[in-house]
């Protein structure tokens, strides 16, 4: 995976997460501002080849325990 594509993918796990607090707290302004970074975010992972739902798909994967040879 290229710097591009792994950024790309931090900033919308860092923006999902952000979104999930913003709507824990009840504030909708913030709600709003995260939802139009992630469509925008979106967009560019669109762009760019980006698949966007896998992020989801990978963050709630349950994780495999590390294998030692």
């Amino acid at each position: 995976m290229d710097a591009f594509t792994a950024a790309l993918l931090q900033r919308i796990r860092n923006t999902k997460s952000d979104l999930d607090r913003a709507r824990r707290s009840g504030d909708d302004f913030l709600v709003d501002v995260e939802e139009s970074d992630l469509d925008d975010l979106r967009r560019l992972a669109t762009e760019h080849g980006v698949d966007f739902d896998a992020v989801q798909a990978a963050d709630h994967a349950p994780s495999r325990p590390v294998q030692h040879a």
